[in-house]
């Protein structure tokens, strides 16, 4: 039990992650700051005005004399404030690159073992194979068409239809015509009809 809690789980935070965070810990800092220099310069404007109300000149001037430093103080804190948020896009930045560039190498590490699979004299080999195929298959087209006549064509067609036929294993069309109607055959078939309706009658339900 001990030894389970005494272990400590690792950190996933990288040095990057981390001067992120101390970036972000200032800037917000920062801006309690800012806020606390804007309250002051209020306060001592207000301070200013009411010493004037009063006559009293000298006090009103340093009031304005602190008025004056604090917004000093506040642009700085601007400066500061604005190279901060810079510094944050900037590192941010950075490591999304970085996993740009880790994606990258892992890509070119996939394809370099791909291509190690087969060599380029294999790769040649396989096109050089694919090419004379098709030129001997265009060889035999060019032989064949001036040695046969049309009659060849279409009895070479008409096997084709054939073969095609038995290898969908489609049945024949029958050609023979059906047998016509005739008055006898039509009288049979409906005394048979109204056999059965008078059958069908006396059966009980």
């Amino acid at each position: 039990m001990g030894g389970l809690f005494s272990k400590k789980k690792k950190s996933r935070v990288n040095q990057h992650d981390k001067a992120v965070l101390d970036l972000k810990v200032s800037r917000d800092k920062l801006k309690d700051y800012k806020k606390k220099c804007e309250l002051v310069i209020g306060k001592e404007t207000e301070i200013a005005k009411k010493l004037l109300k009063e006559g009293k000149k000298k006090q009103a001037v340093l009031a304005l004399k602190k008025k004056k430093y604090q917004e000093q103080l506040l642009e700085k804190a601007d400066t500061q404030l604005s190279n901060i948020s810079e510094m944050i896009d900037s590192v941010e930045f950075a490591q999304i690159e970085q996993k740009v560039i880790d994606g990258l190498k892992q890509g070119n590490d996939v394809l370099k073992e791909i291509h190690g699979q087969m060599s380029l004299e294999e790769i040649d080999n396989l096109m050089l194979d694919t090419q004379e195929a098709i030129e001997y298959q265009q060889q035999i087209e060019e032989a064949l068409s001036g040695a046969l006549t049309h009659e060849d064509e279409d009895a070479v067609m008409a096997e084709l239809e054939e073969l095609t036929k038995e290898a969908l294993d489609l049945p024949d069309v029958p050609t023979d015509r059906l047998p016509e109607a005739t008055p006898e055959s039509a009288t049979a078939a409906k005394s048979k009809a109204k056999a059965k309706e008078k059958k069908a009658e006396l059966v009980p339900a």
